[in-house]
């Protein structure tokens, strides 16, 4: 028997699903449609796949939260590593700074106080070398290289350094102020080599001053002595007297160093002993007639003994007569004082100078005197005008040399006055 309400064309029909519910004599019954029990069971689904996502949530999360603060702890120590290795990177940069910077105080500390000694060294030398210059004067060095001139030399120890080291300032406190300040250790450490160049290039620069120093100054001192030497012994071999200890030789004693500022201030002491030396020898040269009374002019009649031009006889001729026109200035051929001036017997008019230690000079045959009796004259004075006055064949000068009132050949002072008219 076939249910009701089936189709036979389109197959069995489901029936909706009826709930019906019982209680006492009320019935209730509700038809769930099959939509609505599959809403229904969506729900349900989803609400238990909650639970349990919950519930595993809730179960993991201390395993999660750890893992979490693990790595964060991590990260903060990784971060905190970094931050101590640059601080102590920091640090170190800081440190050679200070070092630098204080090697750097102490070298700027020692360039001023040699550019101070050689400031003071220049306001020393000035004098001196004034001196030397007015003294010693250009001289041939003993080597076969020329020397220098003495203006050379001079000029070359009056320039005061060029180098501006006053303004690295040893108190200055700011930090490589002579290199950059870049974090970079090799930046620093290639700046810093050419500041320390820089210092080495400059305390060269000053060293080579002082020596260049010593050295001129020692050069002068030869060259004074060199000076006082060869006028000493062209003196004495013409026979000449001559005041001055010049021989260095006979010295001794322990040997001692001596510092850089000892050896200059010796060096200096030594140049002005040479100096004295060489003024005193030029002091003792200048009191000697050994000018050229007539200089130019020819020799017409020798010292010695000659024919007499006048008797025909042999006779002393105690001067030397230079033709000169009547007219021509005679000057006196060194420092002294006239003793006589007026007319002589066969010398006609004639002037005496006396120039000390027992050395006189005579001019004879003069046409005018212009000096009196008693004046101080210097070297190269015009004492009067050349003639003939007196026992004469014609105007020429006639000059002599005496020494403790004998005449002495005037030509042995004018070799000599040759010799060492250089130096004086």
């Amino acid at each position: 028997m076939k249910p009701t309400g089936q189709s036979a064309v389109f197959g069995r029909r489901k029936e909706p699903h009826t709930v019906i519910i019982a209680r006492g004599n009320e019935i209730r019954h509700f038809t769930v449609r099959p939509w609505l029990a599959a809403f229904i069971g969506s729900a349900l689904a989803a609400i238990a796949i909650g639970y349990l996502l919950a519930t595993s949530y809730l179960v993991l999360r201390d395993d999660l939260i750890g893992a979490t603060t693990a790595r964060q702890a991590r990260m903060q120590q990784a971060y905190e590593d970094r931050i101590s290795a640059l601080r102590a990177q920091v640090d170190r940069i800081t440190s050679r700074q200070l070092l630098d910077q204080q090697l750097m105080e102490t070298k700027v500390s020692e360039l001023l106080a040699r550019q101070t000694q050689l400031s003071q060294r220049h306001g020393r030398l000035g004098p001196i070398l004034e001196r030397a210059e007015n003294e010693v004067g250009d001289v041939p060095a003993a080597s076969d290289a020329p020397a220098k001139p003495d203006a050379e030399i001079t000029g070359s120890l009056s320039q005061a350094p060029t180098y501006s080291v006053a303004s690295l300032s040893a108190g200055d406190t700011r930090p490589f102020s002579l290199w950059s300040t870049r974090s970079d250790p090799l930046d620093n450490e290639t700046a810093a080599d050419r500041a320390d160049k820089l210092f080495v290039s400059i305390n060269a620069s000053l060293k080579a001053i002082e020596n260049q120093q010593l050295t001129r100054i020692t050069t002068l001192a030869d060259n004074a002595y060199r000076n006082a030497d060869a006028i000493s012994q062209a003196l004495e071999a013409a026979g000449l007297p001559v005041d001055a200890e010049l021989d260095k030789n006979d010295v001794g004693g322990p040997l001692v160093p001596l510092d850089s500022s000892m050896i200059f201030d010796s060096k200096v002491k030594e140049l002005d002993e040479a100096l004295d030396a060489l003024d005193q020898v030029k002091k003792e040269a200048r009191k000697l007639p050994l000018t050229n009374p007539a200089p130019g002019r020819a020799v017409t009649s020798p010292f010695g003994v000659r024919t007499d031009p006048i008797l025909g006889t042999a006779a002393l001729h105690t001067g030397m007569d230079f033709r000169a026109p009547i007219g021509m200035p005679a000057k006196v051929t060194a420092a002294g004082v006239v003793t006589k001036a007026g007319w002589n017997g066969g010398y006609g008019r004639m002037v005496e100078v006396d120039h000390g230690n027992g050395f006189a000079t005579r001019y004879g045959h003069l046409s005018e005197i212009d000096v009196t009796v008693g004046q101080k004259l210097a070297a190269g004075d015009v004492i009067g005008k050349t003639g003939s006055s007196g026992r004469s064949t014609g105007p020429h000068l006639h000059y002599e040399v005496r020494h403790n009132g004998e005449a002495v050949d005037p030509l042995r002072f004018l070799a000599v006055g040759k010799k060492v008219a250089q130096y004086l």
